[in-house]
């Protein structure tokens, strides 16, 4: 159900705007770390989102709710890797996920963040949402605790492949933790959607930004 009332949150501007000719350096900080983040105008998938920043923010701040410590994690549409970062500095089995072309940044930030610190070894993978799910992710190999998404949903979207995306990889005690900016009827009609399918709370609201950020579990019956 969606009555439980959500806490309304700002995100907080805890990064300092750097800019370089090509490429936006974006310098946050999360858990006690700098992160520096190189993002590319060329692609959606290589921007930081708000929707990116909340969870990110929300994940540090509850970290007794959603303890990621020693858990397999997995993010769709990764991007630029932040809410990857996080979550591997919080002690997870990270699985970064994104198109193709969004890889070579994506492993970048990645490696570059992630580096130095004594955590688990993240895993970039090309994930298209949809295709090929049983052949890269066979369900007897991976197990995910955790499945993060952020601004995932956007005008130009194919919400099926999304929503079959989410359903493949969201197993009984599977936590899905979806941070998104609702701007247009499509989001809405994506979030009834994921209400048909799964329990679903909304945790925050950003309102300043718009973002909601909602939890799902699979149904069992």
């Amino acid at each position: 159900s969606l009555t439980d009332s959500p806490v309304t949150l700002k995100i907080l501007q805890n990064w300092v705007p750097r800019v370089s000719h090509y490429f936006d350096k974006e310098h946050y900080t999360y858990v006690g770390h700098q992160i520096v983040i190189q993002e590319s105008i060329e692609h959606f998938g290589a921007v930081v989102w708000p929707g990116a920043l909340a969870l990110s923010q929300y994940l540090e701040s509850n970290q007794e709710q959603f303890n990621l410590k020693d858990k397999k994690v997995l993010e769709i549409g990764a991007g630029t890797g932040l809410v990857s970062i996080v979550a591997c500095i919080l002690g997870a089995y990270v699985t970064a996920t994104d198109l193709p072309e969004v890889l070579e940044n994506l492993s970048f930030n990645i490696s570059r963040n992630t580096q130095n610190m004594n955590t688990h070894k993240p895993e970039v993978r090309k994930l298209v949402w949809g295709e090929g799910l049983n052949e890269d992710f066979p369900v007897s190999t991976y197990h995910f605790d955790f499945i993060l998404a952020t601004d995932v949903v956007y005008h130009h979207t194919a919400p099926d492949p999304l929503l079959a995306t989410m359903l493949y990889f969201c197993k009984p005690g599977t936590v899905l933790l979806w941070a998104n900016k609702f701007r247009f009827s499509t989001d809405y009609e994506f979030l009834e959607k994921l209400c048909n399918i799964f329990n679903t709370t909304i945790l925050a609201e950003f309102p300043e930004s718009n973002v909601k950020l909602l939890k799902a579990t699979v149904r069992e019956n």
